[in-house]
């Protein structure tokens, strides 16, 4: 019995070993990012979704999954003038980030793919990785845009690191164009573990604690014009921030090994 299930199960794997077709791809990805977090709390593909762009690696171990490399430069803001909530409006903070980011993620294809194959030109697919990314929140001060983490504005014994990991998941599309290239249309989430992307946290500080870090730090600290916020709540600890990265990827495949015999395909 053991035997026969032995045989059973070679002849199972054989064909999908003949047919791991292993291909790398090269592409160039464009879109748009955006972050959730204390200044856009619920807000997706709104007015404040920034341009990005990046490029990917994905090295294909067949037709259903992948690995895939990739370098992104976005950018992230958080404006609380333009929120309907009137918390918001009167707290009246700001920023802007660069977001860099370096990522390796696996891709599982719901439908057999492969560029160039009419037989297999199409699938939804969803991926999960992990990821390091640097940020810097910024804003202005004397018409000047001004780095906010070196001015402590919540009063922090030490700065928050502006490198940080991040698990970036999501889904999407991939079709073929041509025999040799691919598009993707994907929308990716990033789960991050720091709560100062937008350089908003816990509660306001004490404006004469700040002041040894220089009027600039006293000023963004605190916009809403109010004179009793010491201690009340600035943002919330208990959620981290995030970002996100959607768009089209256009990939051209590099190497494509012998296709295998089609006696086992079909």
């Amino acid at each position: 019995m053991k035997k026969i299930l032995y045989i059973l199960l070679t002849l199972s794997v054989a064909p999908l070993a003949m047919n791991a077709q292993k291909t790398n791809e090269i592409g160039l990805f464009l879109g748009g990012s955006y972050y959730i977090g204390e200044l856009n709390p619920t807000g997706h593909l709104n007015s404040l979704t920034r341009p990005a762009g990046g490029i990917v690696f994905r090295h294909n171990f067949g037709y259903r999954l992948s690995l895939t490399g990739s370098g992104i430069l976005g950018s992230v803001q958080g404006i609380d003038a333009r929120s309907s909530s009137f918390e918001q409006q009167q707290r009246n903070l700001s920023f802007r980030s660069r977001i860099y980011e370096l990522a390796a993620r696996m891709e599982f294809n719901f439908i057999e793919y492969k560029i160039g194959d009419d037989r297999h030109e199409f699938t939804p697919f969803m991926f999960l990785g992990l990821s390091v990314f640097n940020f810097n929140p910024k804003a202005t001060y004397n018409n000047q845009w001004v780095g906010l983490q070196p001015l402590k504005t919540e009063g922090q014994a030490k700065g928050y690191l502006r490198t940080q990991l991040a698990i970036p998941f999501g889904a999407g599309l991939k079709m073929n164009l041509a025999k040799r290239i691919g598009l993707v249309l994907e929308w990716g989430m990033r789960k991050t573990f720091t709560d100062y992307v937008d350089d908003v946290s816990t509660v306001y500080a004490n404006p004469a604690d700040l002041a040894a870090n220089g009027p600039a730090a006293v000023a963004l600290a605190d916009r809403s014009g109010a004179s009793d916020n010491i201690g009340r709540q600035r943002g919330n600890p208990r959620t981290k921030d995030w970002y996100c990265f959607t768009g089209l990827t256009l990939t051209f495949q590099l190497s494509d090994k012998p296709k295998s015999c089609s006696s086992y395909k079909y």
